[in-house]
């Protein structure tokens, strides 16, 4: 796959996913959205084993297009070698209990997507963990450490990216109570 296609795809099917997620999840201008992304998996070899810091790029800046476009907190998900940090603007920190750690993400030590999200963001801090309103894992980099309870499997238009697997969720609130309780029909 050629810089160029993948640029192409990645623009096409993330703002579809966040327009999706934004349907389904209800969600709000603010909402945290987070990715996970393994530049390995889009391009056919194994996640941490093949970065690719152009995909990086070209699917970071697609993903911040299509936040912006819905006025979304864009966070990413660093690899394990980060202990799976989360990149984000500053902006972010904002009303939000968050533990900002000290490190900048390369390709082969945080990903190529995060370490691409740090040089495009205004901004750019390192936080231990979030509670993302919704997500998607492009690649399967195991994202629901940082989706906020109760996640909800969407499945959407698009099942990959390139030749990685791709699954988004979405956050609702918990529902208490129990046989008498009454629930609004729709969510917050």
């Amino acid at each position: 796959m050629t810089l160029e296609i993948l640029a192409e795809e990645a623009v096409r099917v993330l703002s579809t996913c966040v327009r999706e997620l934004r349907d389904a999840g209800r969600l709000s201008p603010g909402s945290m959205i987070l990715l996970g992304c393994s530049t390995s998996e889009i391009s056919g070899g194994r996640i941490g084993k093949a970065s690719v810091p152009e995909f990086g790029e070209a699917v970071a800046r697609a993903f911040l297009s299509a936040c912006s476009a819905f006025s979304f907190q864009p966070a990413f998900q660093c690899c394990e070698h980060l202990n799976r940090a989360v990149v984000l603007p500053r902006t972010a920190l904002q009303g939000r209990q968050l533990t900002q750690v000290c490190a900048i993400p390369q390709p082969h030590a945080g990903g190529s997507v995060a370490a691409a999200a740090w040089k495009l963001l205004e901004e750019p801090v390192l936080c231990q963990a979030v509670q993302a309103d919704a997500a998607l894992d492009v690649g399967d980099t195991l994202v629901g450490m940082h989706i906020r309870p109760v996640a909800v499997p969407l499945r959407g238009s698009f099942s990959s990216l390139g030749n990685a697997h791709l699954v988004m969720a979405y956050s609702r609130l918990p529902l208490i109570g129990g046989a008498r309780a009454v629930y609004p029909d729709k969510g917050p």
